[in-house]
């Protein structure tokens, strides 16, 4: 168990299965790095929807591989967020290498250390299934979204066919080795963490939220909710 330091109350930990510390996050490091390509499409989909100096929160983002894309495509304030210090630090030299600005803290997706309305838009890829306060997790991002700024979730769906993920490993550039390992991954670790739409509407449902749009795409789903307005 963790304490939230603003409340000093219980937390759950951070995330399900193995930390991602050390060599199991330099080797995922390396072997994400050849799927580069994703990581440019989605920043490319994202960045026109973005003003300028637009405040971007990334949850998990792991070696930071889509903040160095976002940051080349405009000029945004960038923040990752990640339970795992050894991602903090790679992210933070990969960020360095590429010459981008963007900024990498340690920090608990359900007990963010940020104030309220701090960002414009929350991202969270890959890594929703891995939170075991979930719900929690969406509650945060309400509180640190600015108003009417939005929050995006895009995951893994447990009911995911053998067929799409394995158009989806394919898809990945990996070596041999690399490509049956993440294979296996998905099919025995991944799926059975994920969450079906449904399950994704029901925990929206429990926060201030309340609602959001929910569509599947391929092996996953996206959800985005939208933080109301000011009066």
């Amino acid at each position: 168990m963790q304490t939230d330091q603003r409340s000093g109350s219980k937390q759950p930990k951070a995330y399900k299965g193995v930390a991602m510390e050390g060599p199991i996050a330099a080797w995922y490091s390396r072997t994400t790095r050849g799927d580069l390509n994703r990581h440019r499409v989605i920043a490319g989909q994202v960045a026109p929807t973005l003003a300028p100096r637009s405040r971007v929160l990334e949850i998990a983002p792991g070696p930071g591989y889509f903040c160095i894309e976002l940051a080349r495509l405009g000029d945004f304030q960038i923040t990752g967020l990640d339970i795992s210090r050894s991602f903090v630090e790679i992210a933070r030299r990969n960020a360095a290498s590429e010459g981008v600005d963007a900024d990498f803290v340690h920090g608990n997706a359900s007990a963010m250390p940020f104030a309220d309305g701090s960002f414009d838009l929350c991202f969270c890829q890959a890594a929703f299934k891995n939170f075991t306060d979930p719900v929690g997790a969406i509650r945060e991002m309400h509180r640190v979204l600015a108003p009417g700024g939005t929050a995006v979730i895009l995951d893994m769906r447990r009911d995911a066919t053998p067929e799409e993920m394995e158009r989806e490993v394919r898809g990945m550039n990996l070596g041999r080795l690399n490509r049956w390992f993440v294979r296996w991954t998905f099919r025995q670790m991944l799926v059975k963490s994920a969450y079906t739409v449904d399950e994704i509407a029901s925990m929206i449902a429990r926060t201030p939220f309340l609602t959001g749009s929910i569509q599947r795409e391929g092996i996953g789903f996206h959800a985005r909710m939208l933080k109301p307005g000011r009066t």
